[in-house]
């Protein structure tokens, strides 16, 4: 038990760092010395999320992208097929609020409280929208 708690707060500390580490702004990439042919513009997609895209990348992405705490990384079909049969509903619900399971954790709002309800929602359209 006691074990079970010191991992829990190493995480918790580990989590809060990577969320605090988001805040932080980056500076500028360089400007390319030489001109670079611009690759052909990819087909647009149906109906792109891009409130959700950026709140992703902002966020989520510190966690999601490299499956911290058992997060499910997008284009994981294996991983989140399961999560979206649960319902928009309920993913929408372990975002918002949190949620602790088998496989790991969820903080609410992914650690960032500054979230809108909408902001959140449009985060988890987003990942399921690369899962399916």
């Amino acid at each position: 038990m006691k074990h079970s708690l010191i991992v829990a707060a190493l995480l918790a500390a580990l989590l809060a760092g990577l969320l605090g580490a988001c805040s932080k702004q980056e500076s500028a990439p360089a400007a390319p010395s030489a001109p670079v042919a611009a690759p052909a513009p990819a087909p647009a997609p149906v109906a792109q999320n891009t409130a959700g895209e950026g709140v992703y990348k902002k966020v989520c992405a510190m966690c999601h992208a490299a499956g911290v705490a058992g997060a499910p990384k997008p284009g994981d079909k294996a991983d989140w097929g399961p999560r979206i049969a649960q319902g928009a509903d309920t993913l929408y619900k372990h975002a918002l609020d949190g949620f602790t399971g088998q496989k790991g954790m969820m903080p609410a709002r992914g650690g960032a409280a500054t979230l809108t309800d909408d902001e959140v929602k449009a985060a988890v359209d987003h990942m399921v929208a690369k899962s399916q």
